[in-house]
């Protein structure tokens, strides 16, 4: 069972992960951690996630109500990740950073749900953009709710992103993964791919396989009818059409 002291060391380490690899910069970011008894450690507003000491950490109920003996204010984008851990009991970190191609892709209207990376349709599925919503707003906790029934990771439309998992180092290596394939897809697009190539229906089905072999997706339930990758209905699926990179 995770310890105080351990969720102080793993948001210490992940904080300098992620300036090290430039998905933050300043005092952009925030992460956070569930504790037993359903106690939050949050990163501090205004403190680079990259020079924290442990005392600055803030220890939050799942409600909202503020331990008393922070030494600072929790990050504004505390309602954010409270409204994560509301949404679904599974998730015990998440991950709010800046991560330079996902935003640009963002920018550029185009979207990353697309089907084509093998190692993301495994791991992430369709990479969603969530619809532009101004930081710290309430508007924020009702979006992030609605996209993590979709998903572990997502694109925050001019904004950033937003990743969750089972620990933290899971949540960083997803945002991660995200940010890579914004990475590729964009050399893919400069080199000239105006028609990229999505994966076929076929191998989309290998990898559900593999997923359903691992409890991932109960064997009942068939992949959307655009590409496979995802739970969405057709309706409401974003997944670019074969050959095409869609705008949002």
């Amino acid at each position: 069972m995770r310890t105080e002291g351990d969720g102080i060391r793993e948001i210490m380490d992940a904080g300098r992960f992620l300036q090290d690899r430039q998905l933050v910069v300043a005092t952009d970011g925030n992460l956070s951690i569930r504790l037993p008894g359903d106690i939050i450690l949050i990163t501090p507003s205004g403190r680079s996630l990259g020079e924290m000491g442990p005392e600055d950490l803030c220890k939050i109920h799942l409600d909202g109500r503020v331990f008393p003996g922070n030494l600072l204010s929790p990050s504004s984008e505390m309602p954010m990740h409270l409204a994560a851990y509301r949404a679904r009991s599974d998730i015990q970190a998440v991950v709010h950073a800046h991560p330079p191609h996902c935003i640009a892709f963002s920018l550029a209207g185009l979207t990353l749900a697309g089907c084509l990376l093998p190692e993301t349709v495994l791991d992430l599925g369709n990479i969603r953009t969530a619809e532009y919503f101004a930081p710290s707003s309430d508007t924020g906790v009702q979006i992030v709710a609605k996209e993590l029934a979709f998903g572990n990771a997502f694109v925050l439309d001019r904004h950033g992103s937003l990743t969750v998992g089972p620990t933290l180092r899971e949540a960083l290596f997803r945002l991660e993964r995200m940010e890579r394939a914004a990475q590729i897809t964009s050399l893919a697009i400069g080199l000239g791919g105006k028609e990229l190539k999505n994966l076929s229906r076929q191998e989309i089905e290998e990898l559900l396989a593999i997923k359903r072999s691992k409890g991932e997706i109960p064997p009942e339930v068939p992949g959307c009818n655009d590409c496979g990758a995802c739970l969405l209905p057709s309706a409401t699926c974003i997944v670019p059409p074969p050959g095409a990179v869609s705008s949002l």
